[in-house]
């Protein structure tokens, strides 16, 4: 028997947002549809009103076959993924696009083929990471028709950082079971450019087919979009993956030129021999970073993406 009846309040989390509208579930299991509206309170500024993961107050307005209710307080959310949105899309007034809200760790899914391994969109990721001392978990899918020695190479400089690496197979389950131990018990958002089986690895890792997936585009070679929203789904050995829709660009927010070198962890030591203070590592003389990279210290691919974050930040200021 359903025990939200019409007028009860109880508190439950954003399982999944589509349209406006959002499923919500209470701590026995029980699910309410529910809306926004104007009285809606929240104890976030500056972002979106609702994401999913959000633990939120919900007043039932109707009972029967589906349960509905609006949703009356969002509460404050100790860690998000979120991404600054892109000026000529934007007609929210918000800067912040919250992706998923109360999460333990980042999963960044990269495709080790079709599409081609990304390291730029994983150094993205990371910085935000360690912007927010969030743990990071990268995934390479698609083992199963990879150059293995050319993948493990391109993710050397991440294991000698001690970023926690998977290297996994949707098609063939190869590593799904050491992934899983890393994802139990956390809530984990999975975050990648489209097309590189974040939802497929998820239907593998919940055990039955709770997402969509589509076939690589044949004529671009590039993602197609499946997941359009974000969902959040329990795994059988505890905790929960949000599933969040593929990108093209992670666009940092709160990243700054002045802070970026302190979210690529190799820099902090090499950056103390730097002859200024205020080095951005790029053309000034006596700088420990140019030389680190110089001396194969630094990992000349993860320079160059500084290079690259740091150029794109000019471009947005």
């Amino acid at each position: 028997m359903n025990r939200l009846e019409k007028g009860v309040e109880f508190e439950g989390v954003v399982t999944e947002a589509r349209g406006g509208m959002y499923l919500v579930e209470e701590a026995v299991g029980e699910r309410c549809l529910c809306s926004t509206f104007r009285g809606t309170k929240t104890e976030n500024t500056g972002t979106g009103l609702v994401a999913v993961g959000d633990s939120v107050v919900v007043t039932v307005t109707a009972c029967g076959q589906n349960v509905e209710g609006v949703i009356t307080l969002v509460r404050n959310r100790r860690t998000a993924l979120v991404r600054k949105r892109e000026v000529r899309r934007n007609r929210s007034k918000e800067k912040i696009q919250v992706i998923a809200a109360n999460i333990d760790q980042l999963a960044v899914v990269v495709s080790a083929v079709q599409p081609p391994l990304n390291t730029r969109l994983i150094d993205r990721y990371l910085v935000f990471a360690e912007s927010e001392c969030l743990p990071a978990v990268i995934i390479v899918n698609k083992m199963d028709i990879a150059d293995r020695k050319l993948v493990t190479e391109m993710m050397a400089p991440y294991c000698d950082l001690g970023y926690a690496m998977c290297y996994v197979s949707a098609e063939n389950g190869e590593g799904i079971a050491s992934l899983g131990c890393s994802l139990a018990g956390k809530i984990s958002a999975f975050s990648g450019h489209s097309g590189v089986g974040k939802s497929t690895l998820i239907n593998v890792l919940v055990g039955e087919e709770k997402l969509k997936t589509a076939e690589i585009s044949s004529w671009s070679l590039k993602g197609v979009h499946t997941t359009t929203n974000a969902v959040m789904l329990g795994l059988p050995q505890g905790g929960y993956v949000i599933d969040t829709p593929g990108i093209r660009e992670f666009n940092l927010s709160e990243i700054t030129k002045e802070n970026l070198r302190f979210y690529f962890p190799e820099f902090l030591v090499p950056m103390k021999e730097c002859a200024f203070s205020s080095c951005t590592h790029t053309v000034e003389p006596s700088c420990g970073i140019m030389r680190a990279v110089e001396n194969g210290i630094i990992s000349s691919e993860r320079y160059t993406s500084y290079l690259a974050i740091l150029a794109s930040l000019d471009e947005r200021s």
